[in-house]
């Protein structure tokens, strides 16, 4: 019995192992766009640099005990941030407090119970649309809505209506924020939960949600973060410049006038006297910190969550 005869190895070409002639080129070009991104965030970075200095070397010296527990004032010297701090703290709680459950479940809807039908993708395309809407165009809505129609429920130019606008703001970041962290969950533990008969909700809320919580408290916080430091529209519903006491603590309160820190920058910010302008860069600084402490809060979240899987 002959051996089998064993095929001779297929000879290749020096050719085959050369380089593609363009590749020299393509690496090149790579090359140059990486610089241009490496200069490009250089340059960010420096001129947000020199701005963050100039604000502090201006609002530092001013900042103190009693900047932070004055009311504002006509007179620089005695002005403080009081009320627009307590108005901002207001502000951001309630806008949490609507825009989270409405923004997380529309999201899960979306997501994870609706079909893939022309009104789905419609929808989709209108939320993607919102998130790019200038925040003025959800000042002159709010105005509208919340400050005249809705005026024996908000009072007009109240927190609520405040909140309201804002809200409506920041949902179509919480949304897409919510979708994407669902989305990144893998496919196989939904299978797996239906395989043991659990029902679509129990799936969601017991196995999927729990994972999605830190993706969607980060694009939550990032958005509170965003609609915090929004100025027009607060001065279209009528926001106040000055307020020289603070919201009862009671539903009441949220029916009150109501000011907030960029409103008060902004107001410093528009008087001639210099005096002014140096309570307005201790009011970034305080705003900057107010957002350093959302944003750092969110990691910590994050981190937490991310740990108890």
């Amino acid at each position: 019995m002959t051996a089998p005869q064993s095929t001779p190895a297929k000879i290749t070409s020096p050719s085959m192992f050369q380089p593609s002639p363009n590749l020299a080129k393509r690496y090149k070009i790579d090359r140059i766009f990486e610089i241009a991104a490496l200069i490009s965030t250089i340059v960010g970075l420096v001129v947000l640099a020199v701005l963050l200095t100039d604000v502090v070397l201006d609002g530092l010296p001013r900042l103190s005990l009693n900047f932070l527990t004055n009311y504002p004032s006509r007179k620089p010297e005695q002005a403080g941030i009081l009320s627009p701090l307590v108005g901002t703290i207001w502000l951001l709680l309630t806008t949490a407090a609507i825009a989270f459950p409405i923004g997380v479940g529309a999201g899960i809807f979306l997501e994870e119970f609706a079909a893939d039908t022309l009104a789905a993708k419609i929808i989709e395309i209108n939320i993607a649309n919102l998130a790019g809407v200038p925040s003025i165009i959800y000042g002159l809505l709010g105005l509208e809505v919340f400050v005249r129609i809705m005026e024996p429920i908000t009072k007009g130019r109240s927190i609520l209506a405040g909140a309201l606008t804002l809200a409506l703001l920041i949902l179509p970041i919480i949304i897409v924020a919510t979708r994407e962290s669902l989305r990144a969950i893998p496919n196989s533990l939904r299978m797996a939960g239906y395989a043991l008969g659990a029902t679509r909700w129990q799936v969601i809320s017991e196995q999927i949600l729990p994972l999605a919580i830190p993706g969607i408290l980060t694009g939550t916080i990032l958005a509170l973060s965003r609609a915090i430091g929004e100025t027009a529209p607060l001065i279209a519903i009528g926001a106040l410049t000055f307020i020289a006491y603070l919201p009862h603590l009671s539903l009441e309160g949220f029916q009150t006038p109501f000011t907030a820190l960029p409103i008060q920058i902004y107001n410093w910010v528009s008087r001639p006297q210099v005096e002014f302008h140096t309570n307005a860069a201790a009011g970034i600084i305080v705003l900057m910190v107010v957002l350093l402490l959302m944003n750092t809060t969110a990691i910590i979240l994050r981190n937490k969550f991310q740990k108890a899987r």
